[in-house]
């Protein structure tokens, strides 16, 4: 096997400071070329990106690339109808940077995670999500990736290409996504209003209800009461007033989901419109996201159980509390992404911002997963958790085709690290 070539600087820790990347050295290379030789000579590579994730899945012990330093720009391929498009985003760009370009086009994505300071391809490859009775993940706008796979390759998957479903979830595992391809549409505007007071029974006396009755519903809790709900409608549906919110009133200044916290971070509230890209994500763009100082775990649950998942996590409430910063409910619209947590159906988001005492939180992560066994729980691929191989091949029925797919991208295992051999399982 050939030697990767020479330099590279070490890569430091992840964005919650809670991993330290073992990666002897941290490549950044200035084309694609470039970087197909640093994928091709080493023996263990993996892409890393925004580090927004909480544990070890772009971590290895021989190469990092870096996708910032590649050349090339976002660019729209509009449809000749109007009525949407591709976005063509570079492998190491950021949502914060590709919104703008499509908002002064007129144009927008069907939903956005809480912070935009992330990649697209890391988000994207994880399953990560917004909110919403019928959006899906961010995966699923999705139309096409070109990746670099372990032997130097650039492979093209455009859409309608028979792997691309089983490679826009991918954990890392198949390659480096040098470019990807996401579906646009429209601009549009939406309100941001928060509401107070919800209680746990009105809540589920029709939660659909609930989920249904904006664009876009976060719910915020510690387990032990309802503390807000986001509601975020767009302007061309029907106002959400006070007076109409299951019994919950409208705050009256801006309110952030962590009490006592600053809201110069957050996107505006209190029912002022605002540009899509402007009110999807909680967060701004320049902002420390969040507190900034946590570590975060999600567990996915069918819809239809979101009721007993959540009375079995309010049982726990009393351990859980004391580590914990804020949870949030979402619903995510189902999909057939191979490894998407929503594959195969609807689902109910299960967030925990929780203090930076990972030994703790790593503690008591079984006794949360155990309570969420009953329910089918899938955990987010890019936070804390302890699920194993075994239990999630059962969670997802297309593990083996996933598999199957690594061993053709990978048949070296270059892209193979500790995380993917605990959670992905046998390849061979």
């Amino acid at each position: 096997m050939s030697t990767p070539p020479a330099g590279g600087s070490r890569p430091g820790t992840n964005w919650a400071g809670n991993l330290t990347y073992r990666a002897a050295r941290l490549h950044r290379p200035a084309s694609v070329a470039e970087l197909q030789a640093v994928v091709a000579g080493s023996e263990r590579v993996k892409a890393l990106g925004s580090r927004h994730c909480f544990n070890d899945i772009a971590d290895t012990r021989a190469d990092l690339v870096a996708l910032d330093g590649l050349p090339g720009e976002v660019q729209l391929e509009p449809s000749p109808d109007g009525s949407g498009g591709t976005a063509w985003v570079p492998g190491g760009a950021r949502y914060s940077e590709l919104l703008p370009r499509l908002a002064e086009r007129g144009f927008a994505l069907h939903n956005l995670a809480s912070l935009p300071h992330i990649t697209v391809v890391g988000a994207t490859a994880t399953g990560t999500h917004g909110s919403g009775n019928r959006n899906g993940s961010l995966s699923t706008a999705v139309t096409g990736l070109e990746i670099v796979r372990s032997d130097g390759e650039l492979v093209r998957l455009p859409a309608g290409h028979p792997d691309l479903p089983g490679a826009v979830v991918h954990l890392g595992a198949l390659g480096v996504v040098t470019r990807i391809g996401l579906r646009f549409q429209p601009t549009f505007q939406v309100r941001t209003t928060v509401f107070v007071g919800l209680t746990w029974d009105r809540l589920f006396a029709d939660f659909d209800a609930v989920a249904d009755a904006a664009y876009s519903v976060s719910v915020f809790t510690d387990w032990h009461e309802v503390t807000q709900v986001w509601v975020k409608a767009r302007t061309d549906e029907p106002e959400v007033t006070p007076e109409e919110f299951f019994g919950a009133r409208a705050a009256t200044v801006p309110t952030h989901m962590l009490p006592g916290t600053p809201v110069e971070n957050l996107t505006d509230q209190l029912g002022l419109p605002g540009e899509w890209h402007e009110r999807l994500p909680h967060f701004r763009t320049g902002f420390t996201p969040s507190n900034g100082d946590e570590l975060q775990t999600e567990y996915f649950v069918p819809r239809r159980h979101g009721q007993q998942a959540c009375d079995a996590l309010r049982r726990l409430a009393p351990r859980i509390a004391p580590l914990l910063q804020v949870s949030e409910l979402r619903t995510v619209a189902a999909d057939e992404l191979r490894l998407s947590p929503a594959q195969g159906g609807d689902v109910l988001a299960l967030h925990f911002t929780w203090l930076p005492d990972e030994e703790r939180v790593r503690a008591l992560l079984p006794e949360i997963e155990a309570a969420l066994r009953p329910f089918g729980a899938r955990p987010h691929w890019g936070k804390l958790f302890t699920t194993g191989a075994d239990e999630l091949a059962a969670r997802y029925p297309r593990m083996p085709e996933f598999r199957e797919l690594v061993r053709r991208y990978d048949p070296r295992g270059a892209f193979r690290n500790d995380y993917l051999d605990r959670t992905v399982g046998a390849f061979d």
